[in-house]
């Protein structure tokens, strides 16, 4: 078992699982000899050569449009795009064509793909380099949403993505890449698909995240342990389509109270649906308002005013201290 960041438990996975599988293949904008911008797909090229691991043009909606064709042919491609800003180039492929096969051929054809997209800020990025758009795919019926929120439920969540018979968009935040090392086991380890985990245990108030607000929001249940006495329970939803409302309600059923945390902007975004699922499953255990801490609903700024955008420890705090006195 070894001590892996993010980048080096992904880059594992790609590489057991196309050890594993003949039929995986890896594409995308530099993701061959150069190993990729971030590096996940280090030494991939080297190891599989050019037709498993293929550098693209720069062409977004190339990447994913050839990636149909290859799943309709039993090919499994993970494709990667840069960074998420850069999807819309290819967004008409994914909703029109990715999400609907299944049902377009009745069950004839499905369309085995993952595509990868390194999201969120707090890395001092250019502009369409650190936005958070899952909304949009978690919107998408057809497609499944998974954003990890550490290296070890990386490795094993891109390995169970990409055996997963339908399409998964498989978000990673920069900020996790190099934040810290967990320990990995070397054998293959997968994780289920739409099933949260209850990252800490509490009674008082239930704070639920995912990709890098999962950090700030373990950062924030320590300082209200250690300043107010309160047991803060986190969920990590780990997937938001399939979301799981179970595991959801029954932590808020519990605690009576909840506070969602994300980098998507307030309006429309994750935290309503999860307030919104809460309500359906917990309402009569409610003892407080639903709060939501999240970016506001301005295009995202540059990086110099990234840190006023981005929720942070002392914003959770405040918003969880006010639901505890509600």
């Amino acid at each position: 078992m070894a001590k892996l960041n993010m980048v080096k438990a992904l880059n594992l996975a790609l590489l057991q699982e196309m050890e594993r599988d003949p039929d995986v293949l890896v594409i995308g904008e530099d993701v061959g000899v150069d190993g990729g911008v971030f590096r996940v797909t280090e030494d991939l090229h080297r190891k599989f050569g050019g037709t498993r691991v293929m550098d693209s043009p720069l062409a977004e909606a190339g990447i994913i449009g050839a990636s149909v064709g290859m799943a309709l042919y039993g090919l499994k491609p993970v494709c990667e795009i840069q960074f998420s800003g850069f999807a819309f180039q290819c967004f008409h492929q994914i909703e029109n064509h990715v999400a609907r096969y299944r049902s377009r051929t009745q069950g004839r054809f499905g369309c085995q793909m993952v595509v990868r997209m390194p999201f969120g800020g707090g890395v001092r990025a250019l502009e369409h380099h650190s936005e958070s758009e899952e909304q949009f795919y978690a919107h998408i019926p057809g497609l499944k949403m998974v954003i990890p929120s550490g290296p070890r439920n990386a490795r094993a969540l891109l390995a169970a993505a990409i055996r997963d018979p339908d399409p998964v968009i498989f978000f990673e935040a920069k900020a996790l890449y190099h934040a810290a090392k967990e320990d990995v086991p070397d054998e293959i380890e997968t994780m289920e698909i739409g099933r949260a985990h209850v990252d800490r245990t509490g009674k008082d108030l239930t704070l639920v995240a995912y990709g890098a607000m999962v950090r700030v929001a373990r950062e924030a249940a320590d300082r209200l342990h250690e300043e107010d006495g309160a047991e803060i329970e986190i969920v990590d939803l780990l997937s938001i389509s399939p979301l799981d409302r179970e595991t959801l309600t029954a932590s808020v059923a519990k605690t009576g109270r909840a506070v969602v945390v994300h980098e998507a902007p307030k309006s429309f975004g994750p935290g309503a649906e999860i307030a919104a699922s809460i309500m359906e499953g917990a309402f009569l255990s409610l003892e407080a308002p639903i709060r939501r801490v999240t970016a506001h609903d301005v295009p995202f700024v540059g990086f110099a005013r990234e840190r006023a955008n981005l929720p942070d420890v002392g914003r959770v705090v405040d918003a969880c201290r006010e639901t505890l006195a509600f």
